[in-house]
């Protein structure tokens, strides 16, 4: 079968070969040729680690194979939720939020950062929620770095999912916190508000 590209960023292109979604990290120009190549093999090692540990958590694709600048892991066929999660019914959205919650909960209760979570990342697939692409991701106990992540997720919401943004973070901040406990999610929560009033400061 083909393999087709079915998108591409500033930092790689993602192809479709039968089952399967290959990411291809790119090449830069600008750098030096041994130095680009260095770099691509640790982010494109550290992302695959990150994944692999991640599929053992909930549901994201764990790879199947990896070179020093491409990951090959199954494709997950279902809907993106930057897309989709208005289309459905305000019950439907809170639940989903729900799940979106207790997975973030649970990669957070692992120390698993994503790094970039919007609902470009999310894909609803029979009842399920799974975590894509998580190339800006690392590990962190950090109170601060769990916190940006949901920061992320909260503008996300309000720029793609105005609406019903705040429904539906009250549903993820519930779920995220019967995963974390009641003390780890009150500093986490706490800090995204020193982060919000840090932004507004600085505009």
């Amino acid at each position: 079968m083909k393999t087709k590209l079915i998108a591409q960023g500033a930092e790689s292109k993602i192809f479709l070969e039968k089952d399967f979604i290959i990411k291809d990290r790119i090449s830069k120009k600008y750098r030096h040729p041994e130095l680009d190549k260095r770099i691509r093999k640790r982010r494109t090692k550290g992302e695959s680690k990150l994944l692999t540990k991640a599929s053992k958590i909930i549901n994201s694709p764990k790879p199947k194979e990896s070179t020093f600048d491409k990951i090959k892991m199954p494709y997950i066929d279902g809907k993106r939720l930057s897309i989709s999660l208005e289309k459905f019914s305000i019950k439907k959205q809170k639940e989903i939020a729900k799940l979106i919650g207790q997975n973030l909960g649970k990669l957070h209760k692992n120390d698993i950062i994503h790094g970039d979570l919007t609902t470009s990342n999310m894909i609803l697939k029979d009842n399920k929620i799974f975590f894509i692409d998580f190339g800006l991701g690392f590990v962190s106990r950090k109170v601060e770095d769990k916190a940006v992540d949901l920061h992320l997720l909260k503008e996300a919401f309000i720029a793609k999912h105005f609406k019903n943004w705040e429904i539906l973070l009250k549903e993820v901040f519930k779920s995220y916190k019967k995963i974390l406990g009641k003390t780890e999610s009150k500093k986490i929560f706490e800090r995204i508000k020193a982060i919000e009033k840090r932004r507004r400061y600085r505009h």
